[in-house]
């Protein structure tokens, strides 16, 4: 690690994803001009960026191609956007505010909301296929296949969209959540993205098979760590810091760690999830010490 300090990196790579995500964005024109806005007014909504910085600080330690990643790392955040443009619609969680200022519908209605997160995902992945004009070699073009196999899995059926079908079956049905049903939703709905940051910049820079394999294991017990950090500032929190508001779970009767086992336990499994973490990323064939710096800053967030 360089002589910079953990925060002075953190910032930098925040700026760096920034300035790549704004610079994927379409143009708002055309016919098309309202969905096209509202897609960009959901995308600069703010955020920390965090799953566009987990993929170009794995892509920068295995040397990837910034031509390879930097598409992805915008799909992955207009991914990530397109799910909370939904997810804030009446129909499932009727927020009017996501990061201190209107939601997408409650600005734009909810049928253009519906229309700009389709508009996103689907933009999403041409704007991820556009890394095959910059493959140059069939090995770099293969990497490039991987990676987009794992960004379109982590959101499908099988990932992302699975654990919020899941998660709704599950609402009409609390007394029927258990643990293994609760770790399925947050596997799929909040950790699979983040598995897409931790893999593929290693999967575009030719990571060894066994570094991929921890990173998978390491990404999944960071996912469930910020979810059940999430529960947790659900109770704890402060509405004003988070930009949301925070006991609609509790209100809801919504099953979550919290309430199945209690506020002591889950900070506990937090911290053992983020140590378990770490203790994969030491063993990389590189130097993942900063990968495992934010991901204990990432969980231990206060927003």
């Amino acid at each position: 690690m360089d002589e910079k300090t953990f925060d002075e990196r953190l910032k930098a790579a925040q700026e760096h994803a920034e300035s790549i995500v704004r610079s994927f964005l379409p143009k708002e024109e055309g016919y098309q001009k309202t969905g096209l806005s509202a897609m960009n007014y959901s995308v600069l909504a703010g955020g920390k960026r965090l799953r566009p910085v987990l993929l170009y600080v794995t892509a920068t330690m295995y040397g990837a191609k910034p031509a390879l990643y930097e598409p992805f790392m915008a799909a992955l955040e207009m991914i990530h956007t397109y799910s909370l443009v939904h997810d804030d619609l009446p129909a499932l969680d009727n927020d009017s505010y996501r990061r201190g200022r209107k939601s997408t519908w409650a600005v734009y209605g909810d049928d253009q909301a519906v229309v700009a997160g389709d508009a996103l995902l689907n933009f999403a992945y041409e704007t991820a296929l556009t890394a095959f004009s910059c493959a140059e070699t069939k090995e770099e073009t293969d990497r490039v296949v991987k990676a987009l196999q794992l960004l379109a899995s982590n959101a499908g059926i099988y990932g992302m969209v699975g654990g919020q079908v899941a998660d709704l079956e599950s609402d009409k049905h609390q007394e029927l959540v258990d643990e293994k049903l609760l770790t399925f939703i947050q596997e799929k709905k909040t950790a699979c993205l983040i598995d897409s940051g931790f893999v593929i910049g290693a999967i575009l820079g030719g990571a060894p098979k066994e570094d991929i394999q921890a990173l998978h294991q390491a990404a999944r017990n960071v996912g469930l760590a910020f979810q059940v950090q999430d529960d947790i500032l659900d109770v704890t929190g402060d509405a004003a810091v988070l930009g949301k508001s925070i006991g609609k779970d509790a209100a809801e009767g919504k099953a979550t760690y919290v309430s199945l086992h209690g506020l002591d336990a889950a900070k506990k499994e937090v911290q053992d999830l983020t140590d378990e973490a770490a203790d994969l990323l030491s063993h990389l064939s590189v130097d993942g010490s900063f990968l495992a710096q934010l991901a204990a800053s990432l969980v231990g967030r206060e927003k």
